[in-house]
């Protein structure tokens, strides 16, 4: 090892040697007891110990870190105590996820700790969020991101590492590569000499370290990131290093050969740095010896803590409630005052009256800026906002959805918008894996609404015409907003930006420039969870959303010796059960009419509980029609085939002769 710069003293010098202890020591306890089937799965970081703790130590205590599963140094640097690590292990209630994730797959916003989720890739995202948040905030202020690489080959790599670059976000990417991505080889995994080089194709500054070796990492990436911390930029560091272990213990290294295992063990990190520091006088044998006993006897008192402690009970209750973040919602009255605004301009007038109100609300989606979006939604946007708050982004939905969240856990709110519904395919990782499950997993909420022009009619084929409600509608942690008028429209979007949980938020595109309506011209909400009863009858109870609600209701003018109650549910989820199961007992007759294709869809799990919880007051089945089961074509007589509405005509006057 080279010789230490000035700003190495004894005492750095000693805290780091200890730091890289640190998780060894609890490593080999760990797989002592593993073998005594007393922990479970376990991803060892042995001969990996100088990355986590070198990143972890040049970082200010306040400036966020993004591990993976192999690092935890950056754990045991931040001084978190260790039992509450051992509980996390454990499954038990002090742990970080309530028992409800494993090892290293959770963040603690105390210690500045954003965990992974198994996908990988969608971390970097948030690492791009978040150091964007501290941006916006003219904070000197760097984000460390971990990924492998064999996460490399992921999209999601190159789409972080793209939109650091063109937005100059300070962001510190650190690449471990240590040979094997499971038990695949480096060279099944990518061509190139070094993954740094790849940093060229996006502008950006990189560099090769020596993993193993302490004072390399320490002292070349204390100066990157506070030159970064007054130049933000983004940076990839490539580390070398090698895994001592298996992927995880249970994979075994049968498949990596020894002289592998021979060539890198003396280059292990701690031992190498033992050396060091003997050489020079640091550390004496009593001095180590003296070290280790200390940080034994704090794993073992905290082992023993953690053992103490009772097993998780399930609380059914818990469960559910935490799913979300508790939010209460706060009522804004509709005035007097109207203006007769088209669907479109109601969506507009929302967000700007939404960005007056939240001075933290930055929306990101492609082409809205200057161009005003697809739809023109976002027009002279720019102008009234800046653009630090309108961003146009690069096509990457993926990673725009991930960066939101890193701006959500950074104290801002973020709206993304679909430039179509159909395009969020590539950005529904992140939705459903991250967004949806962050507060349960680490009671974290996730501030992100993802607006979605939707909708078939257009002629606009198989690529921009689905509405796909559906996709969201199934996973818990998800709200999902569906309006069908511009009134609520504008009330429901200022209700999904001040809701600090994850909503989807559906605009038919069809019905932007051909409905208006007398829209209140202040500010506004309308609570989520109830439907809206748009016409009272007798015979029979119409359910439906979105463009079908229209539908429908040219349908009864057409026939107005029909007593319906038509109901609007306005919101997917939450669903208002009440009112639906209030019309069933009056009418006795449900058909439930969705634009979407009809198999899976809302009307299926609709029609289900209307038979569970109402069977007992219906004279007919409960009736779904919906879109045949077929992409959506293009040509106008086959559109005008797909979509239900000449079908639900015919399926109400049947229904009613039931």
């Amino acid at each position: 090892m080279e010789a230490p710069s000035e700003m190495l003293t004894k005492e750095i010098l000693l805290d780091l040697y200890k730091k890289l202890l640190k998780p060894r020591l609890i490593e080999e306890k760990m797989l002592i007891l593993i073998r005594q089937g007393k922990v479970s799965k376990w991803f060892s970081g042995i001969g990996q110990e100088a990355i986590a703790v070198g990143v972890t130590s040049i970082l200010q205590p306040d400036e966020y870190i993004l591990p993976m599963h192999r690092n935890l140094g950056v754990f045991t640097s931040r001084n978190i105590p260790l039992y509450r690590l051992f509980s996390q292990w454990q499954g038990k209630a002090n742990g970080f996820t309530k028992g409800r994730d494993r090892s290293f797959h959770f963040g603690t916003q105390e210690y500045n700790i954003v965990g992974m989720i198994s996908h990988l890739g969608p971390q970097l995202g948030i690492a791009d969020g978040i150091a964007l948040a501290h941006k916006l905030r003219k904070e000197n202020k760097i984000t460390a991101v971990f990924t492998g690489e064999g996460a490399t080959s992921e999209g999601d790599f190159h789409e972080a590492l793209n939109v650091a670059s063109v937005w100059d976000l300070p962001v510190l990417f650190i690449i471990e590569n240590n040979g094997y991505g499971l038990s695949t080889p480096t060279r099944e995994q990518y061509k190139c000499e070094n993954l740094a080089d790849r940093a060229l194709g996006y502008g950006m500054e990189s560099h090769i370290l020596d993993g193993n070796n302490i004072l390399e990492v320490y002292t070349k990436l204390s100066k990157i990131a506070e030159d970064m911390r007054v130049n933000p930029r983004p940076v990839l560091i490539e580390m070398k290093t090698f895994r001592m272990r298996g992927h995880e213990e249970a994979s075994g290294t049968k498949y990596i050969p020894q002289e592998l295992f021979d060539e890198w063990k003396i280059k292990d990190p701690i031992a190498r740095f033992k050396v060091y520091l003997e050489e020079e006088g640091f550390l004496s044998t009593e001095l180590d010896a003296e070290i280790r006993k200390e940080l034994k006897d704090e794993i073992d008192t905290h082992w023993k803590m953690t053992q103490d402690e009772g097993d998780i009970e399930a609380n059914l209750q818990t469960e559910l409630n935490d799913v979300y973040k508790p939010y209460e919602y706060q009522h804004f009255e509709a005035g007097i005052e109207t203006k007769n605004s088209r669907f479109i301009d109601a969506i507009a007038e929302g967000l700007k009256q939404s960005f007056d109100r939240h001075d933290n609300l930055v929306i990101m989606g492609q082409d809205i800026a200057e161009y005003g979006g697809a739809f023109k939604v976002t027009g002279g946007f720019v102008d009234l906002f800046g653009k630090e708050k309108i961003r146009n982004t690069p096509i990457c939905e993926s990673i725009i959805v991930s960066a939101a969240a890193g701006l959500s856990i950074n104290k801002y709110k973020a709206i993304v918008e679909m430039q179509f519904a159909d395009f969020v395919s590539t950005g529904f990782n992140p939705i459903v894996n991250l967004l949806a499950k962050q507060h349960y997993r680490w009671n974290e909420h996730a501030d992100v609404v993802v607006r979605m022009p939707c909708g078939a009619g257009s002629g606009a084929g198989p690529f921009h015409s689905q509405t796909n409600e559906a996709w969201f509608t199934k996973t818990p942690g998800l709200k999902v907003v569906y309006p069908a008028f511009p009134v609520d429209a504008k009330g429901l979007l200022n209700t999904a930006i001040n809701d600090p949980n994850p909503v989807i938020f559906f605009e038919h595109k069809n019905l932007y420039r051909s409905k208006s309506q007398d829209v209140p011209t202040n500010y506004y909400t309308i609570p989520f969870g109830q439907a809206a009863l748009i016409n009272e009858g007798t015979d029979i109870t119409i359910i439906s959303y979105g463009a079908g609600v229209h539908w429908a209701m040219e349908t009864l003018d057409k026939h107005p010796n029909i007593s319906a109650d038509l109901i609007d549910l306005r919101t997917l989820q939450p669903l208002d059960y009440e009112t639906i199961k209030k019309s069933v007992q009056k009418t006795n007759k449900v058909l439930i009419l969705q634009e979407d294709s009809l198999f899976g869809g809302i009307a299926s799990d609709l029609s289900a509980w209307i038979m569970e919880e109402c069977f007992e007051y219906l004279d007919a089945p409960v009736k779904r029609v919906g879109s045949i089961e077929t992409p959506i074509p293009f040509m106008d007589q086959l559109e005008a085939q797909y979509l239900p509405k000449e079908r639900f005509e015919k399926d109400l006057l049947l229904l009613l002769q039931y």
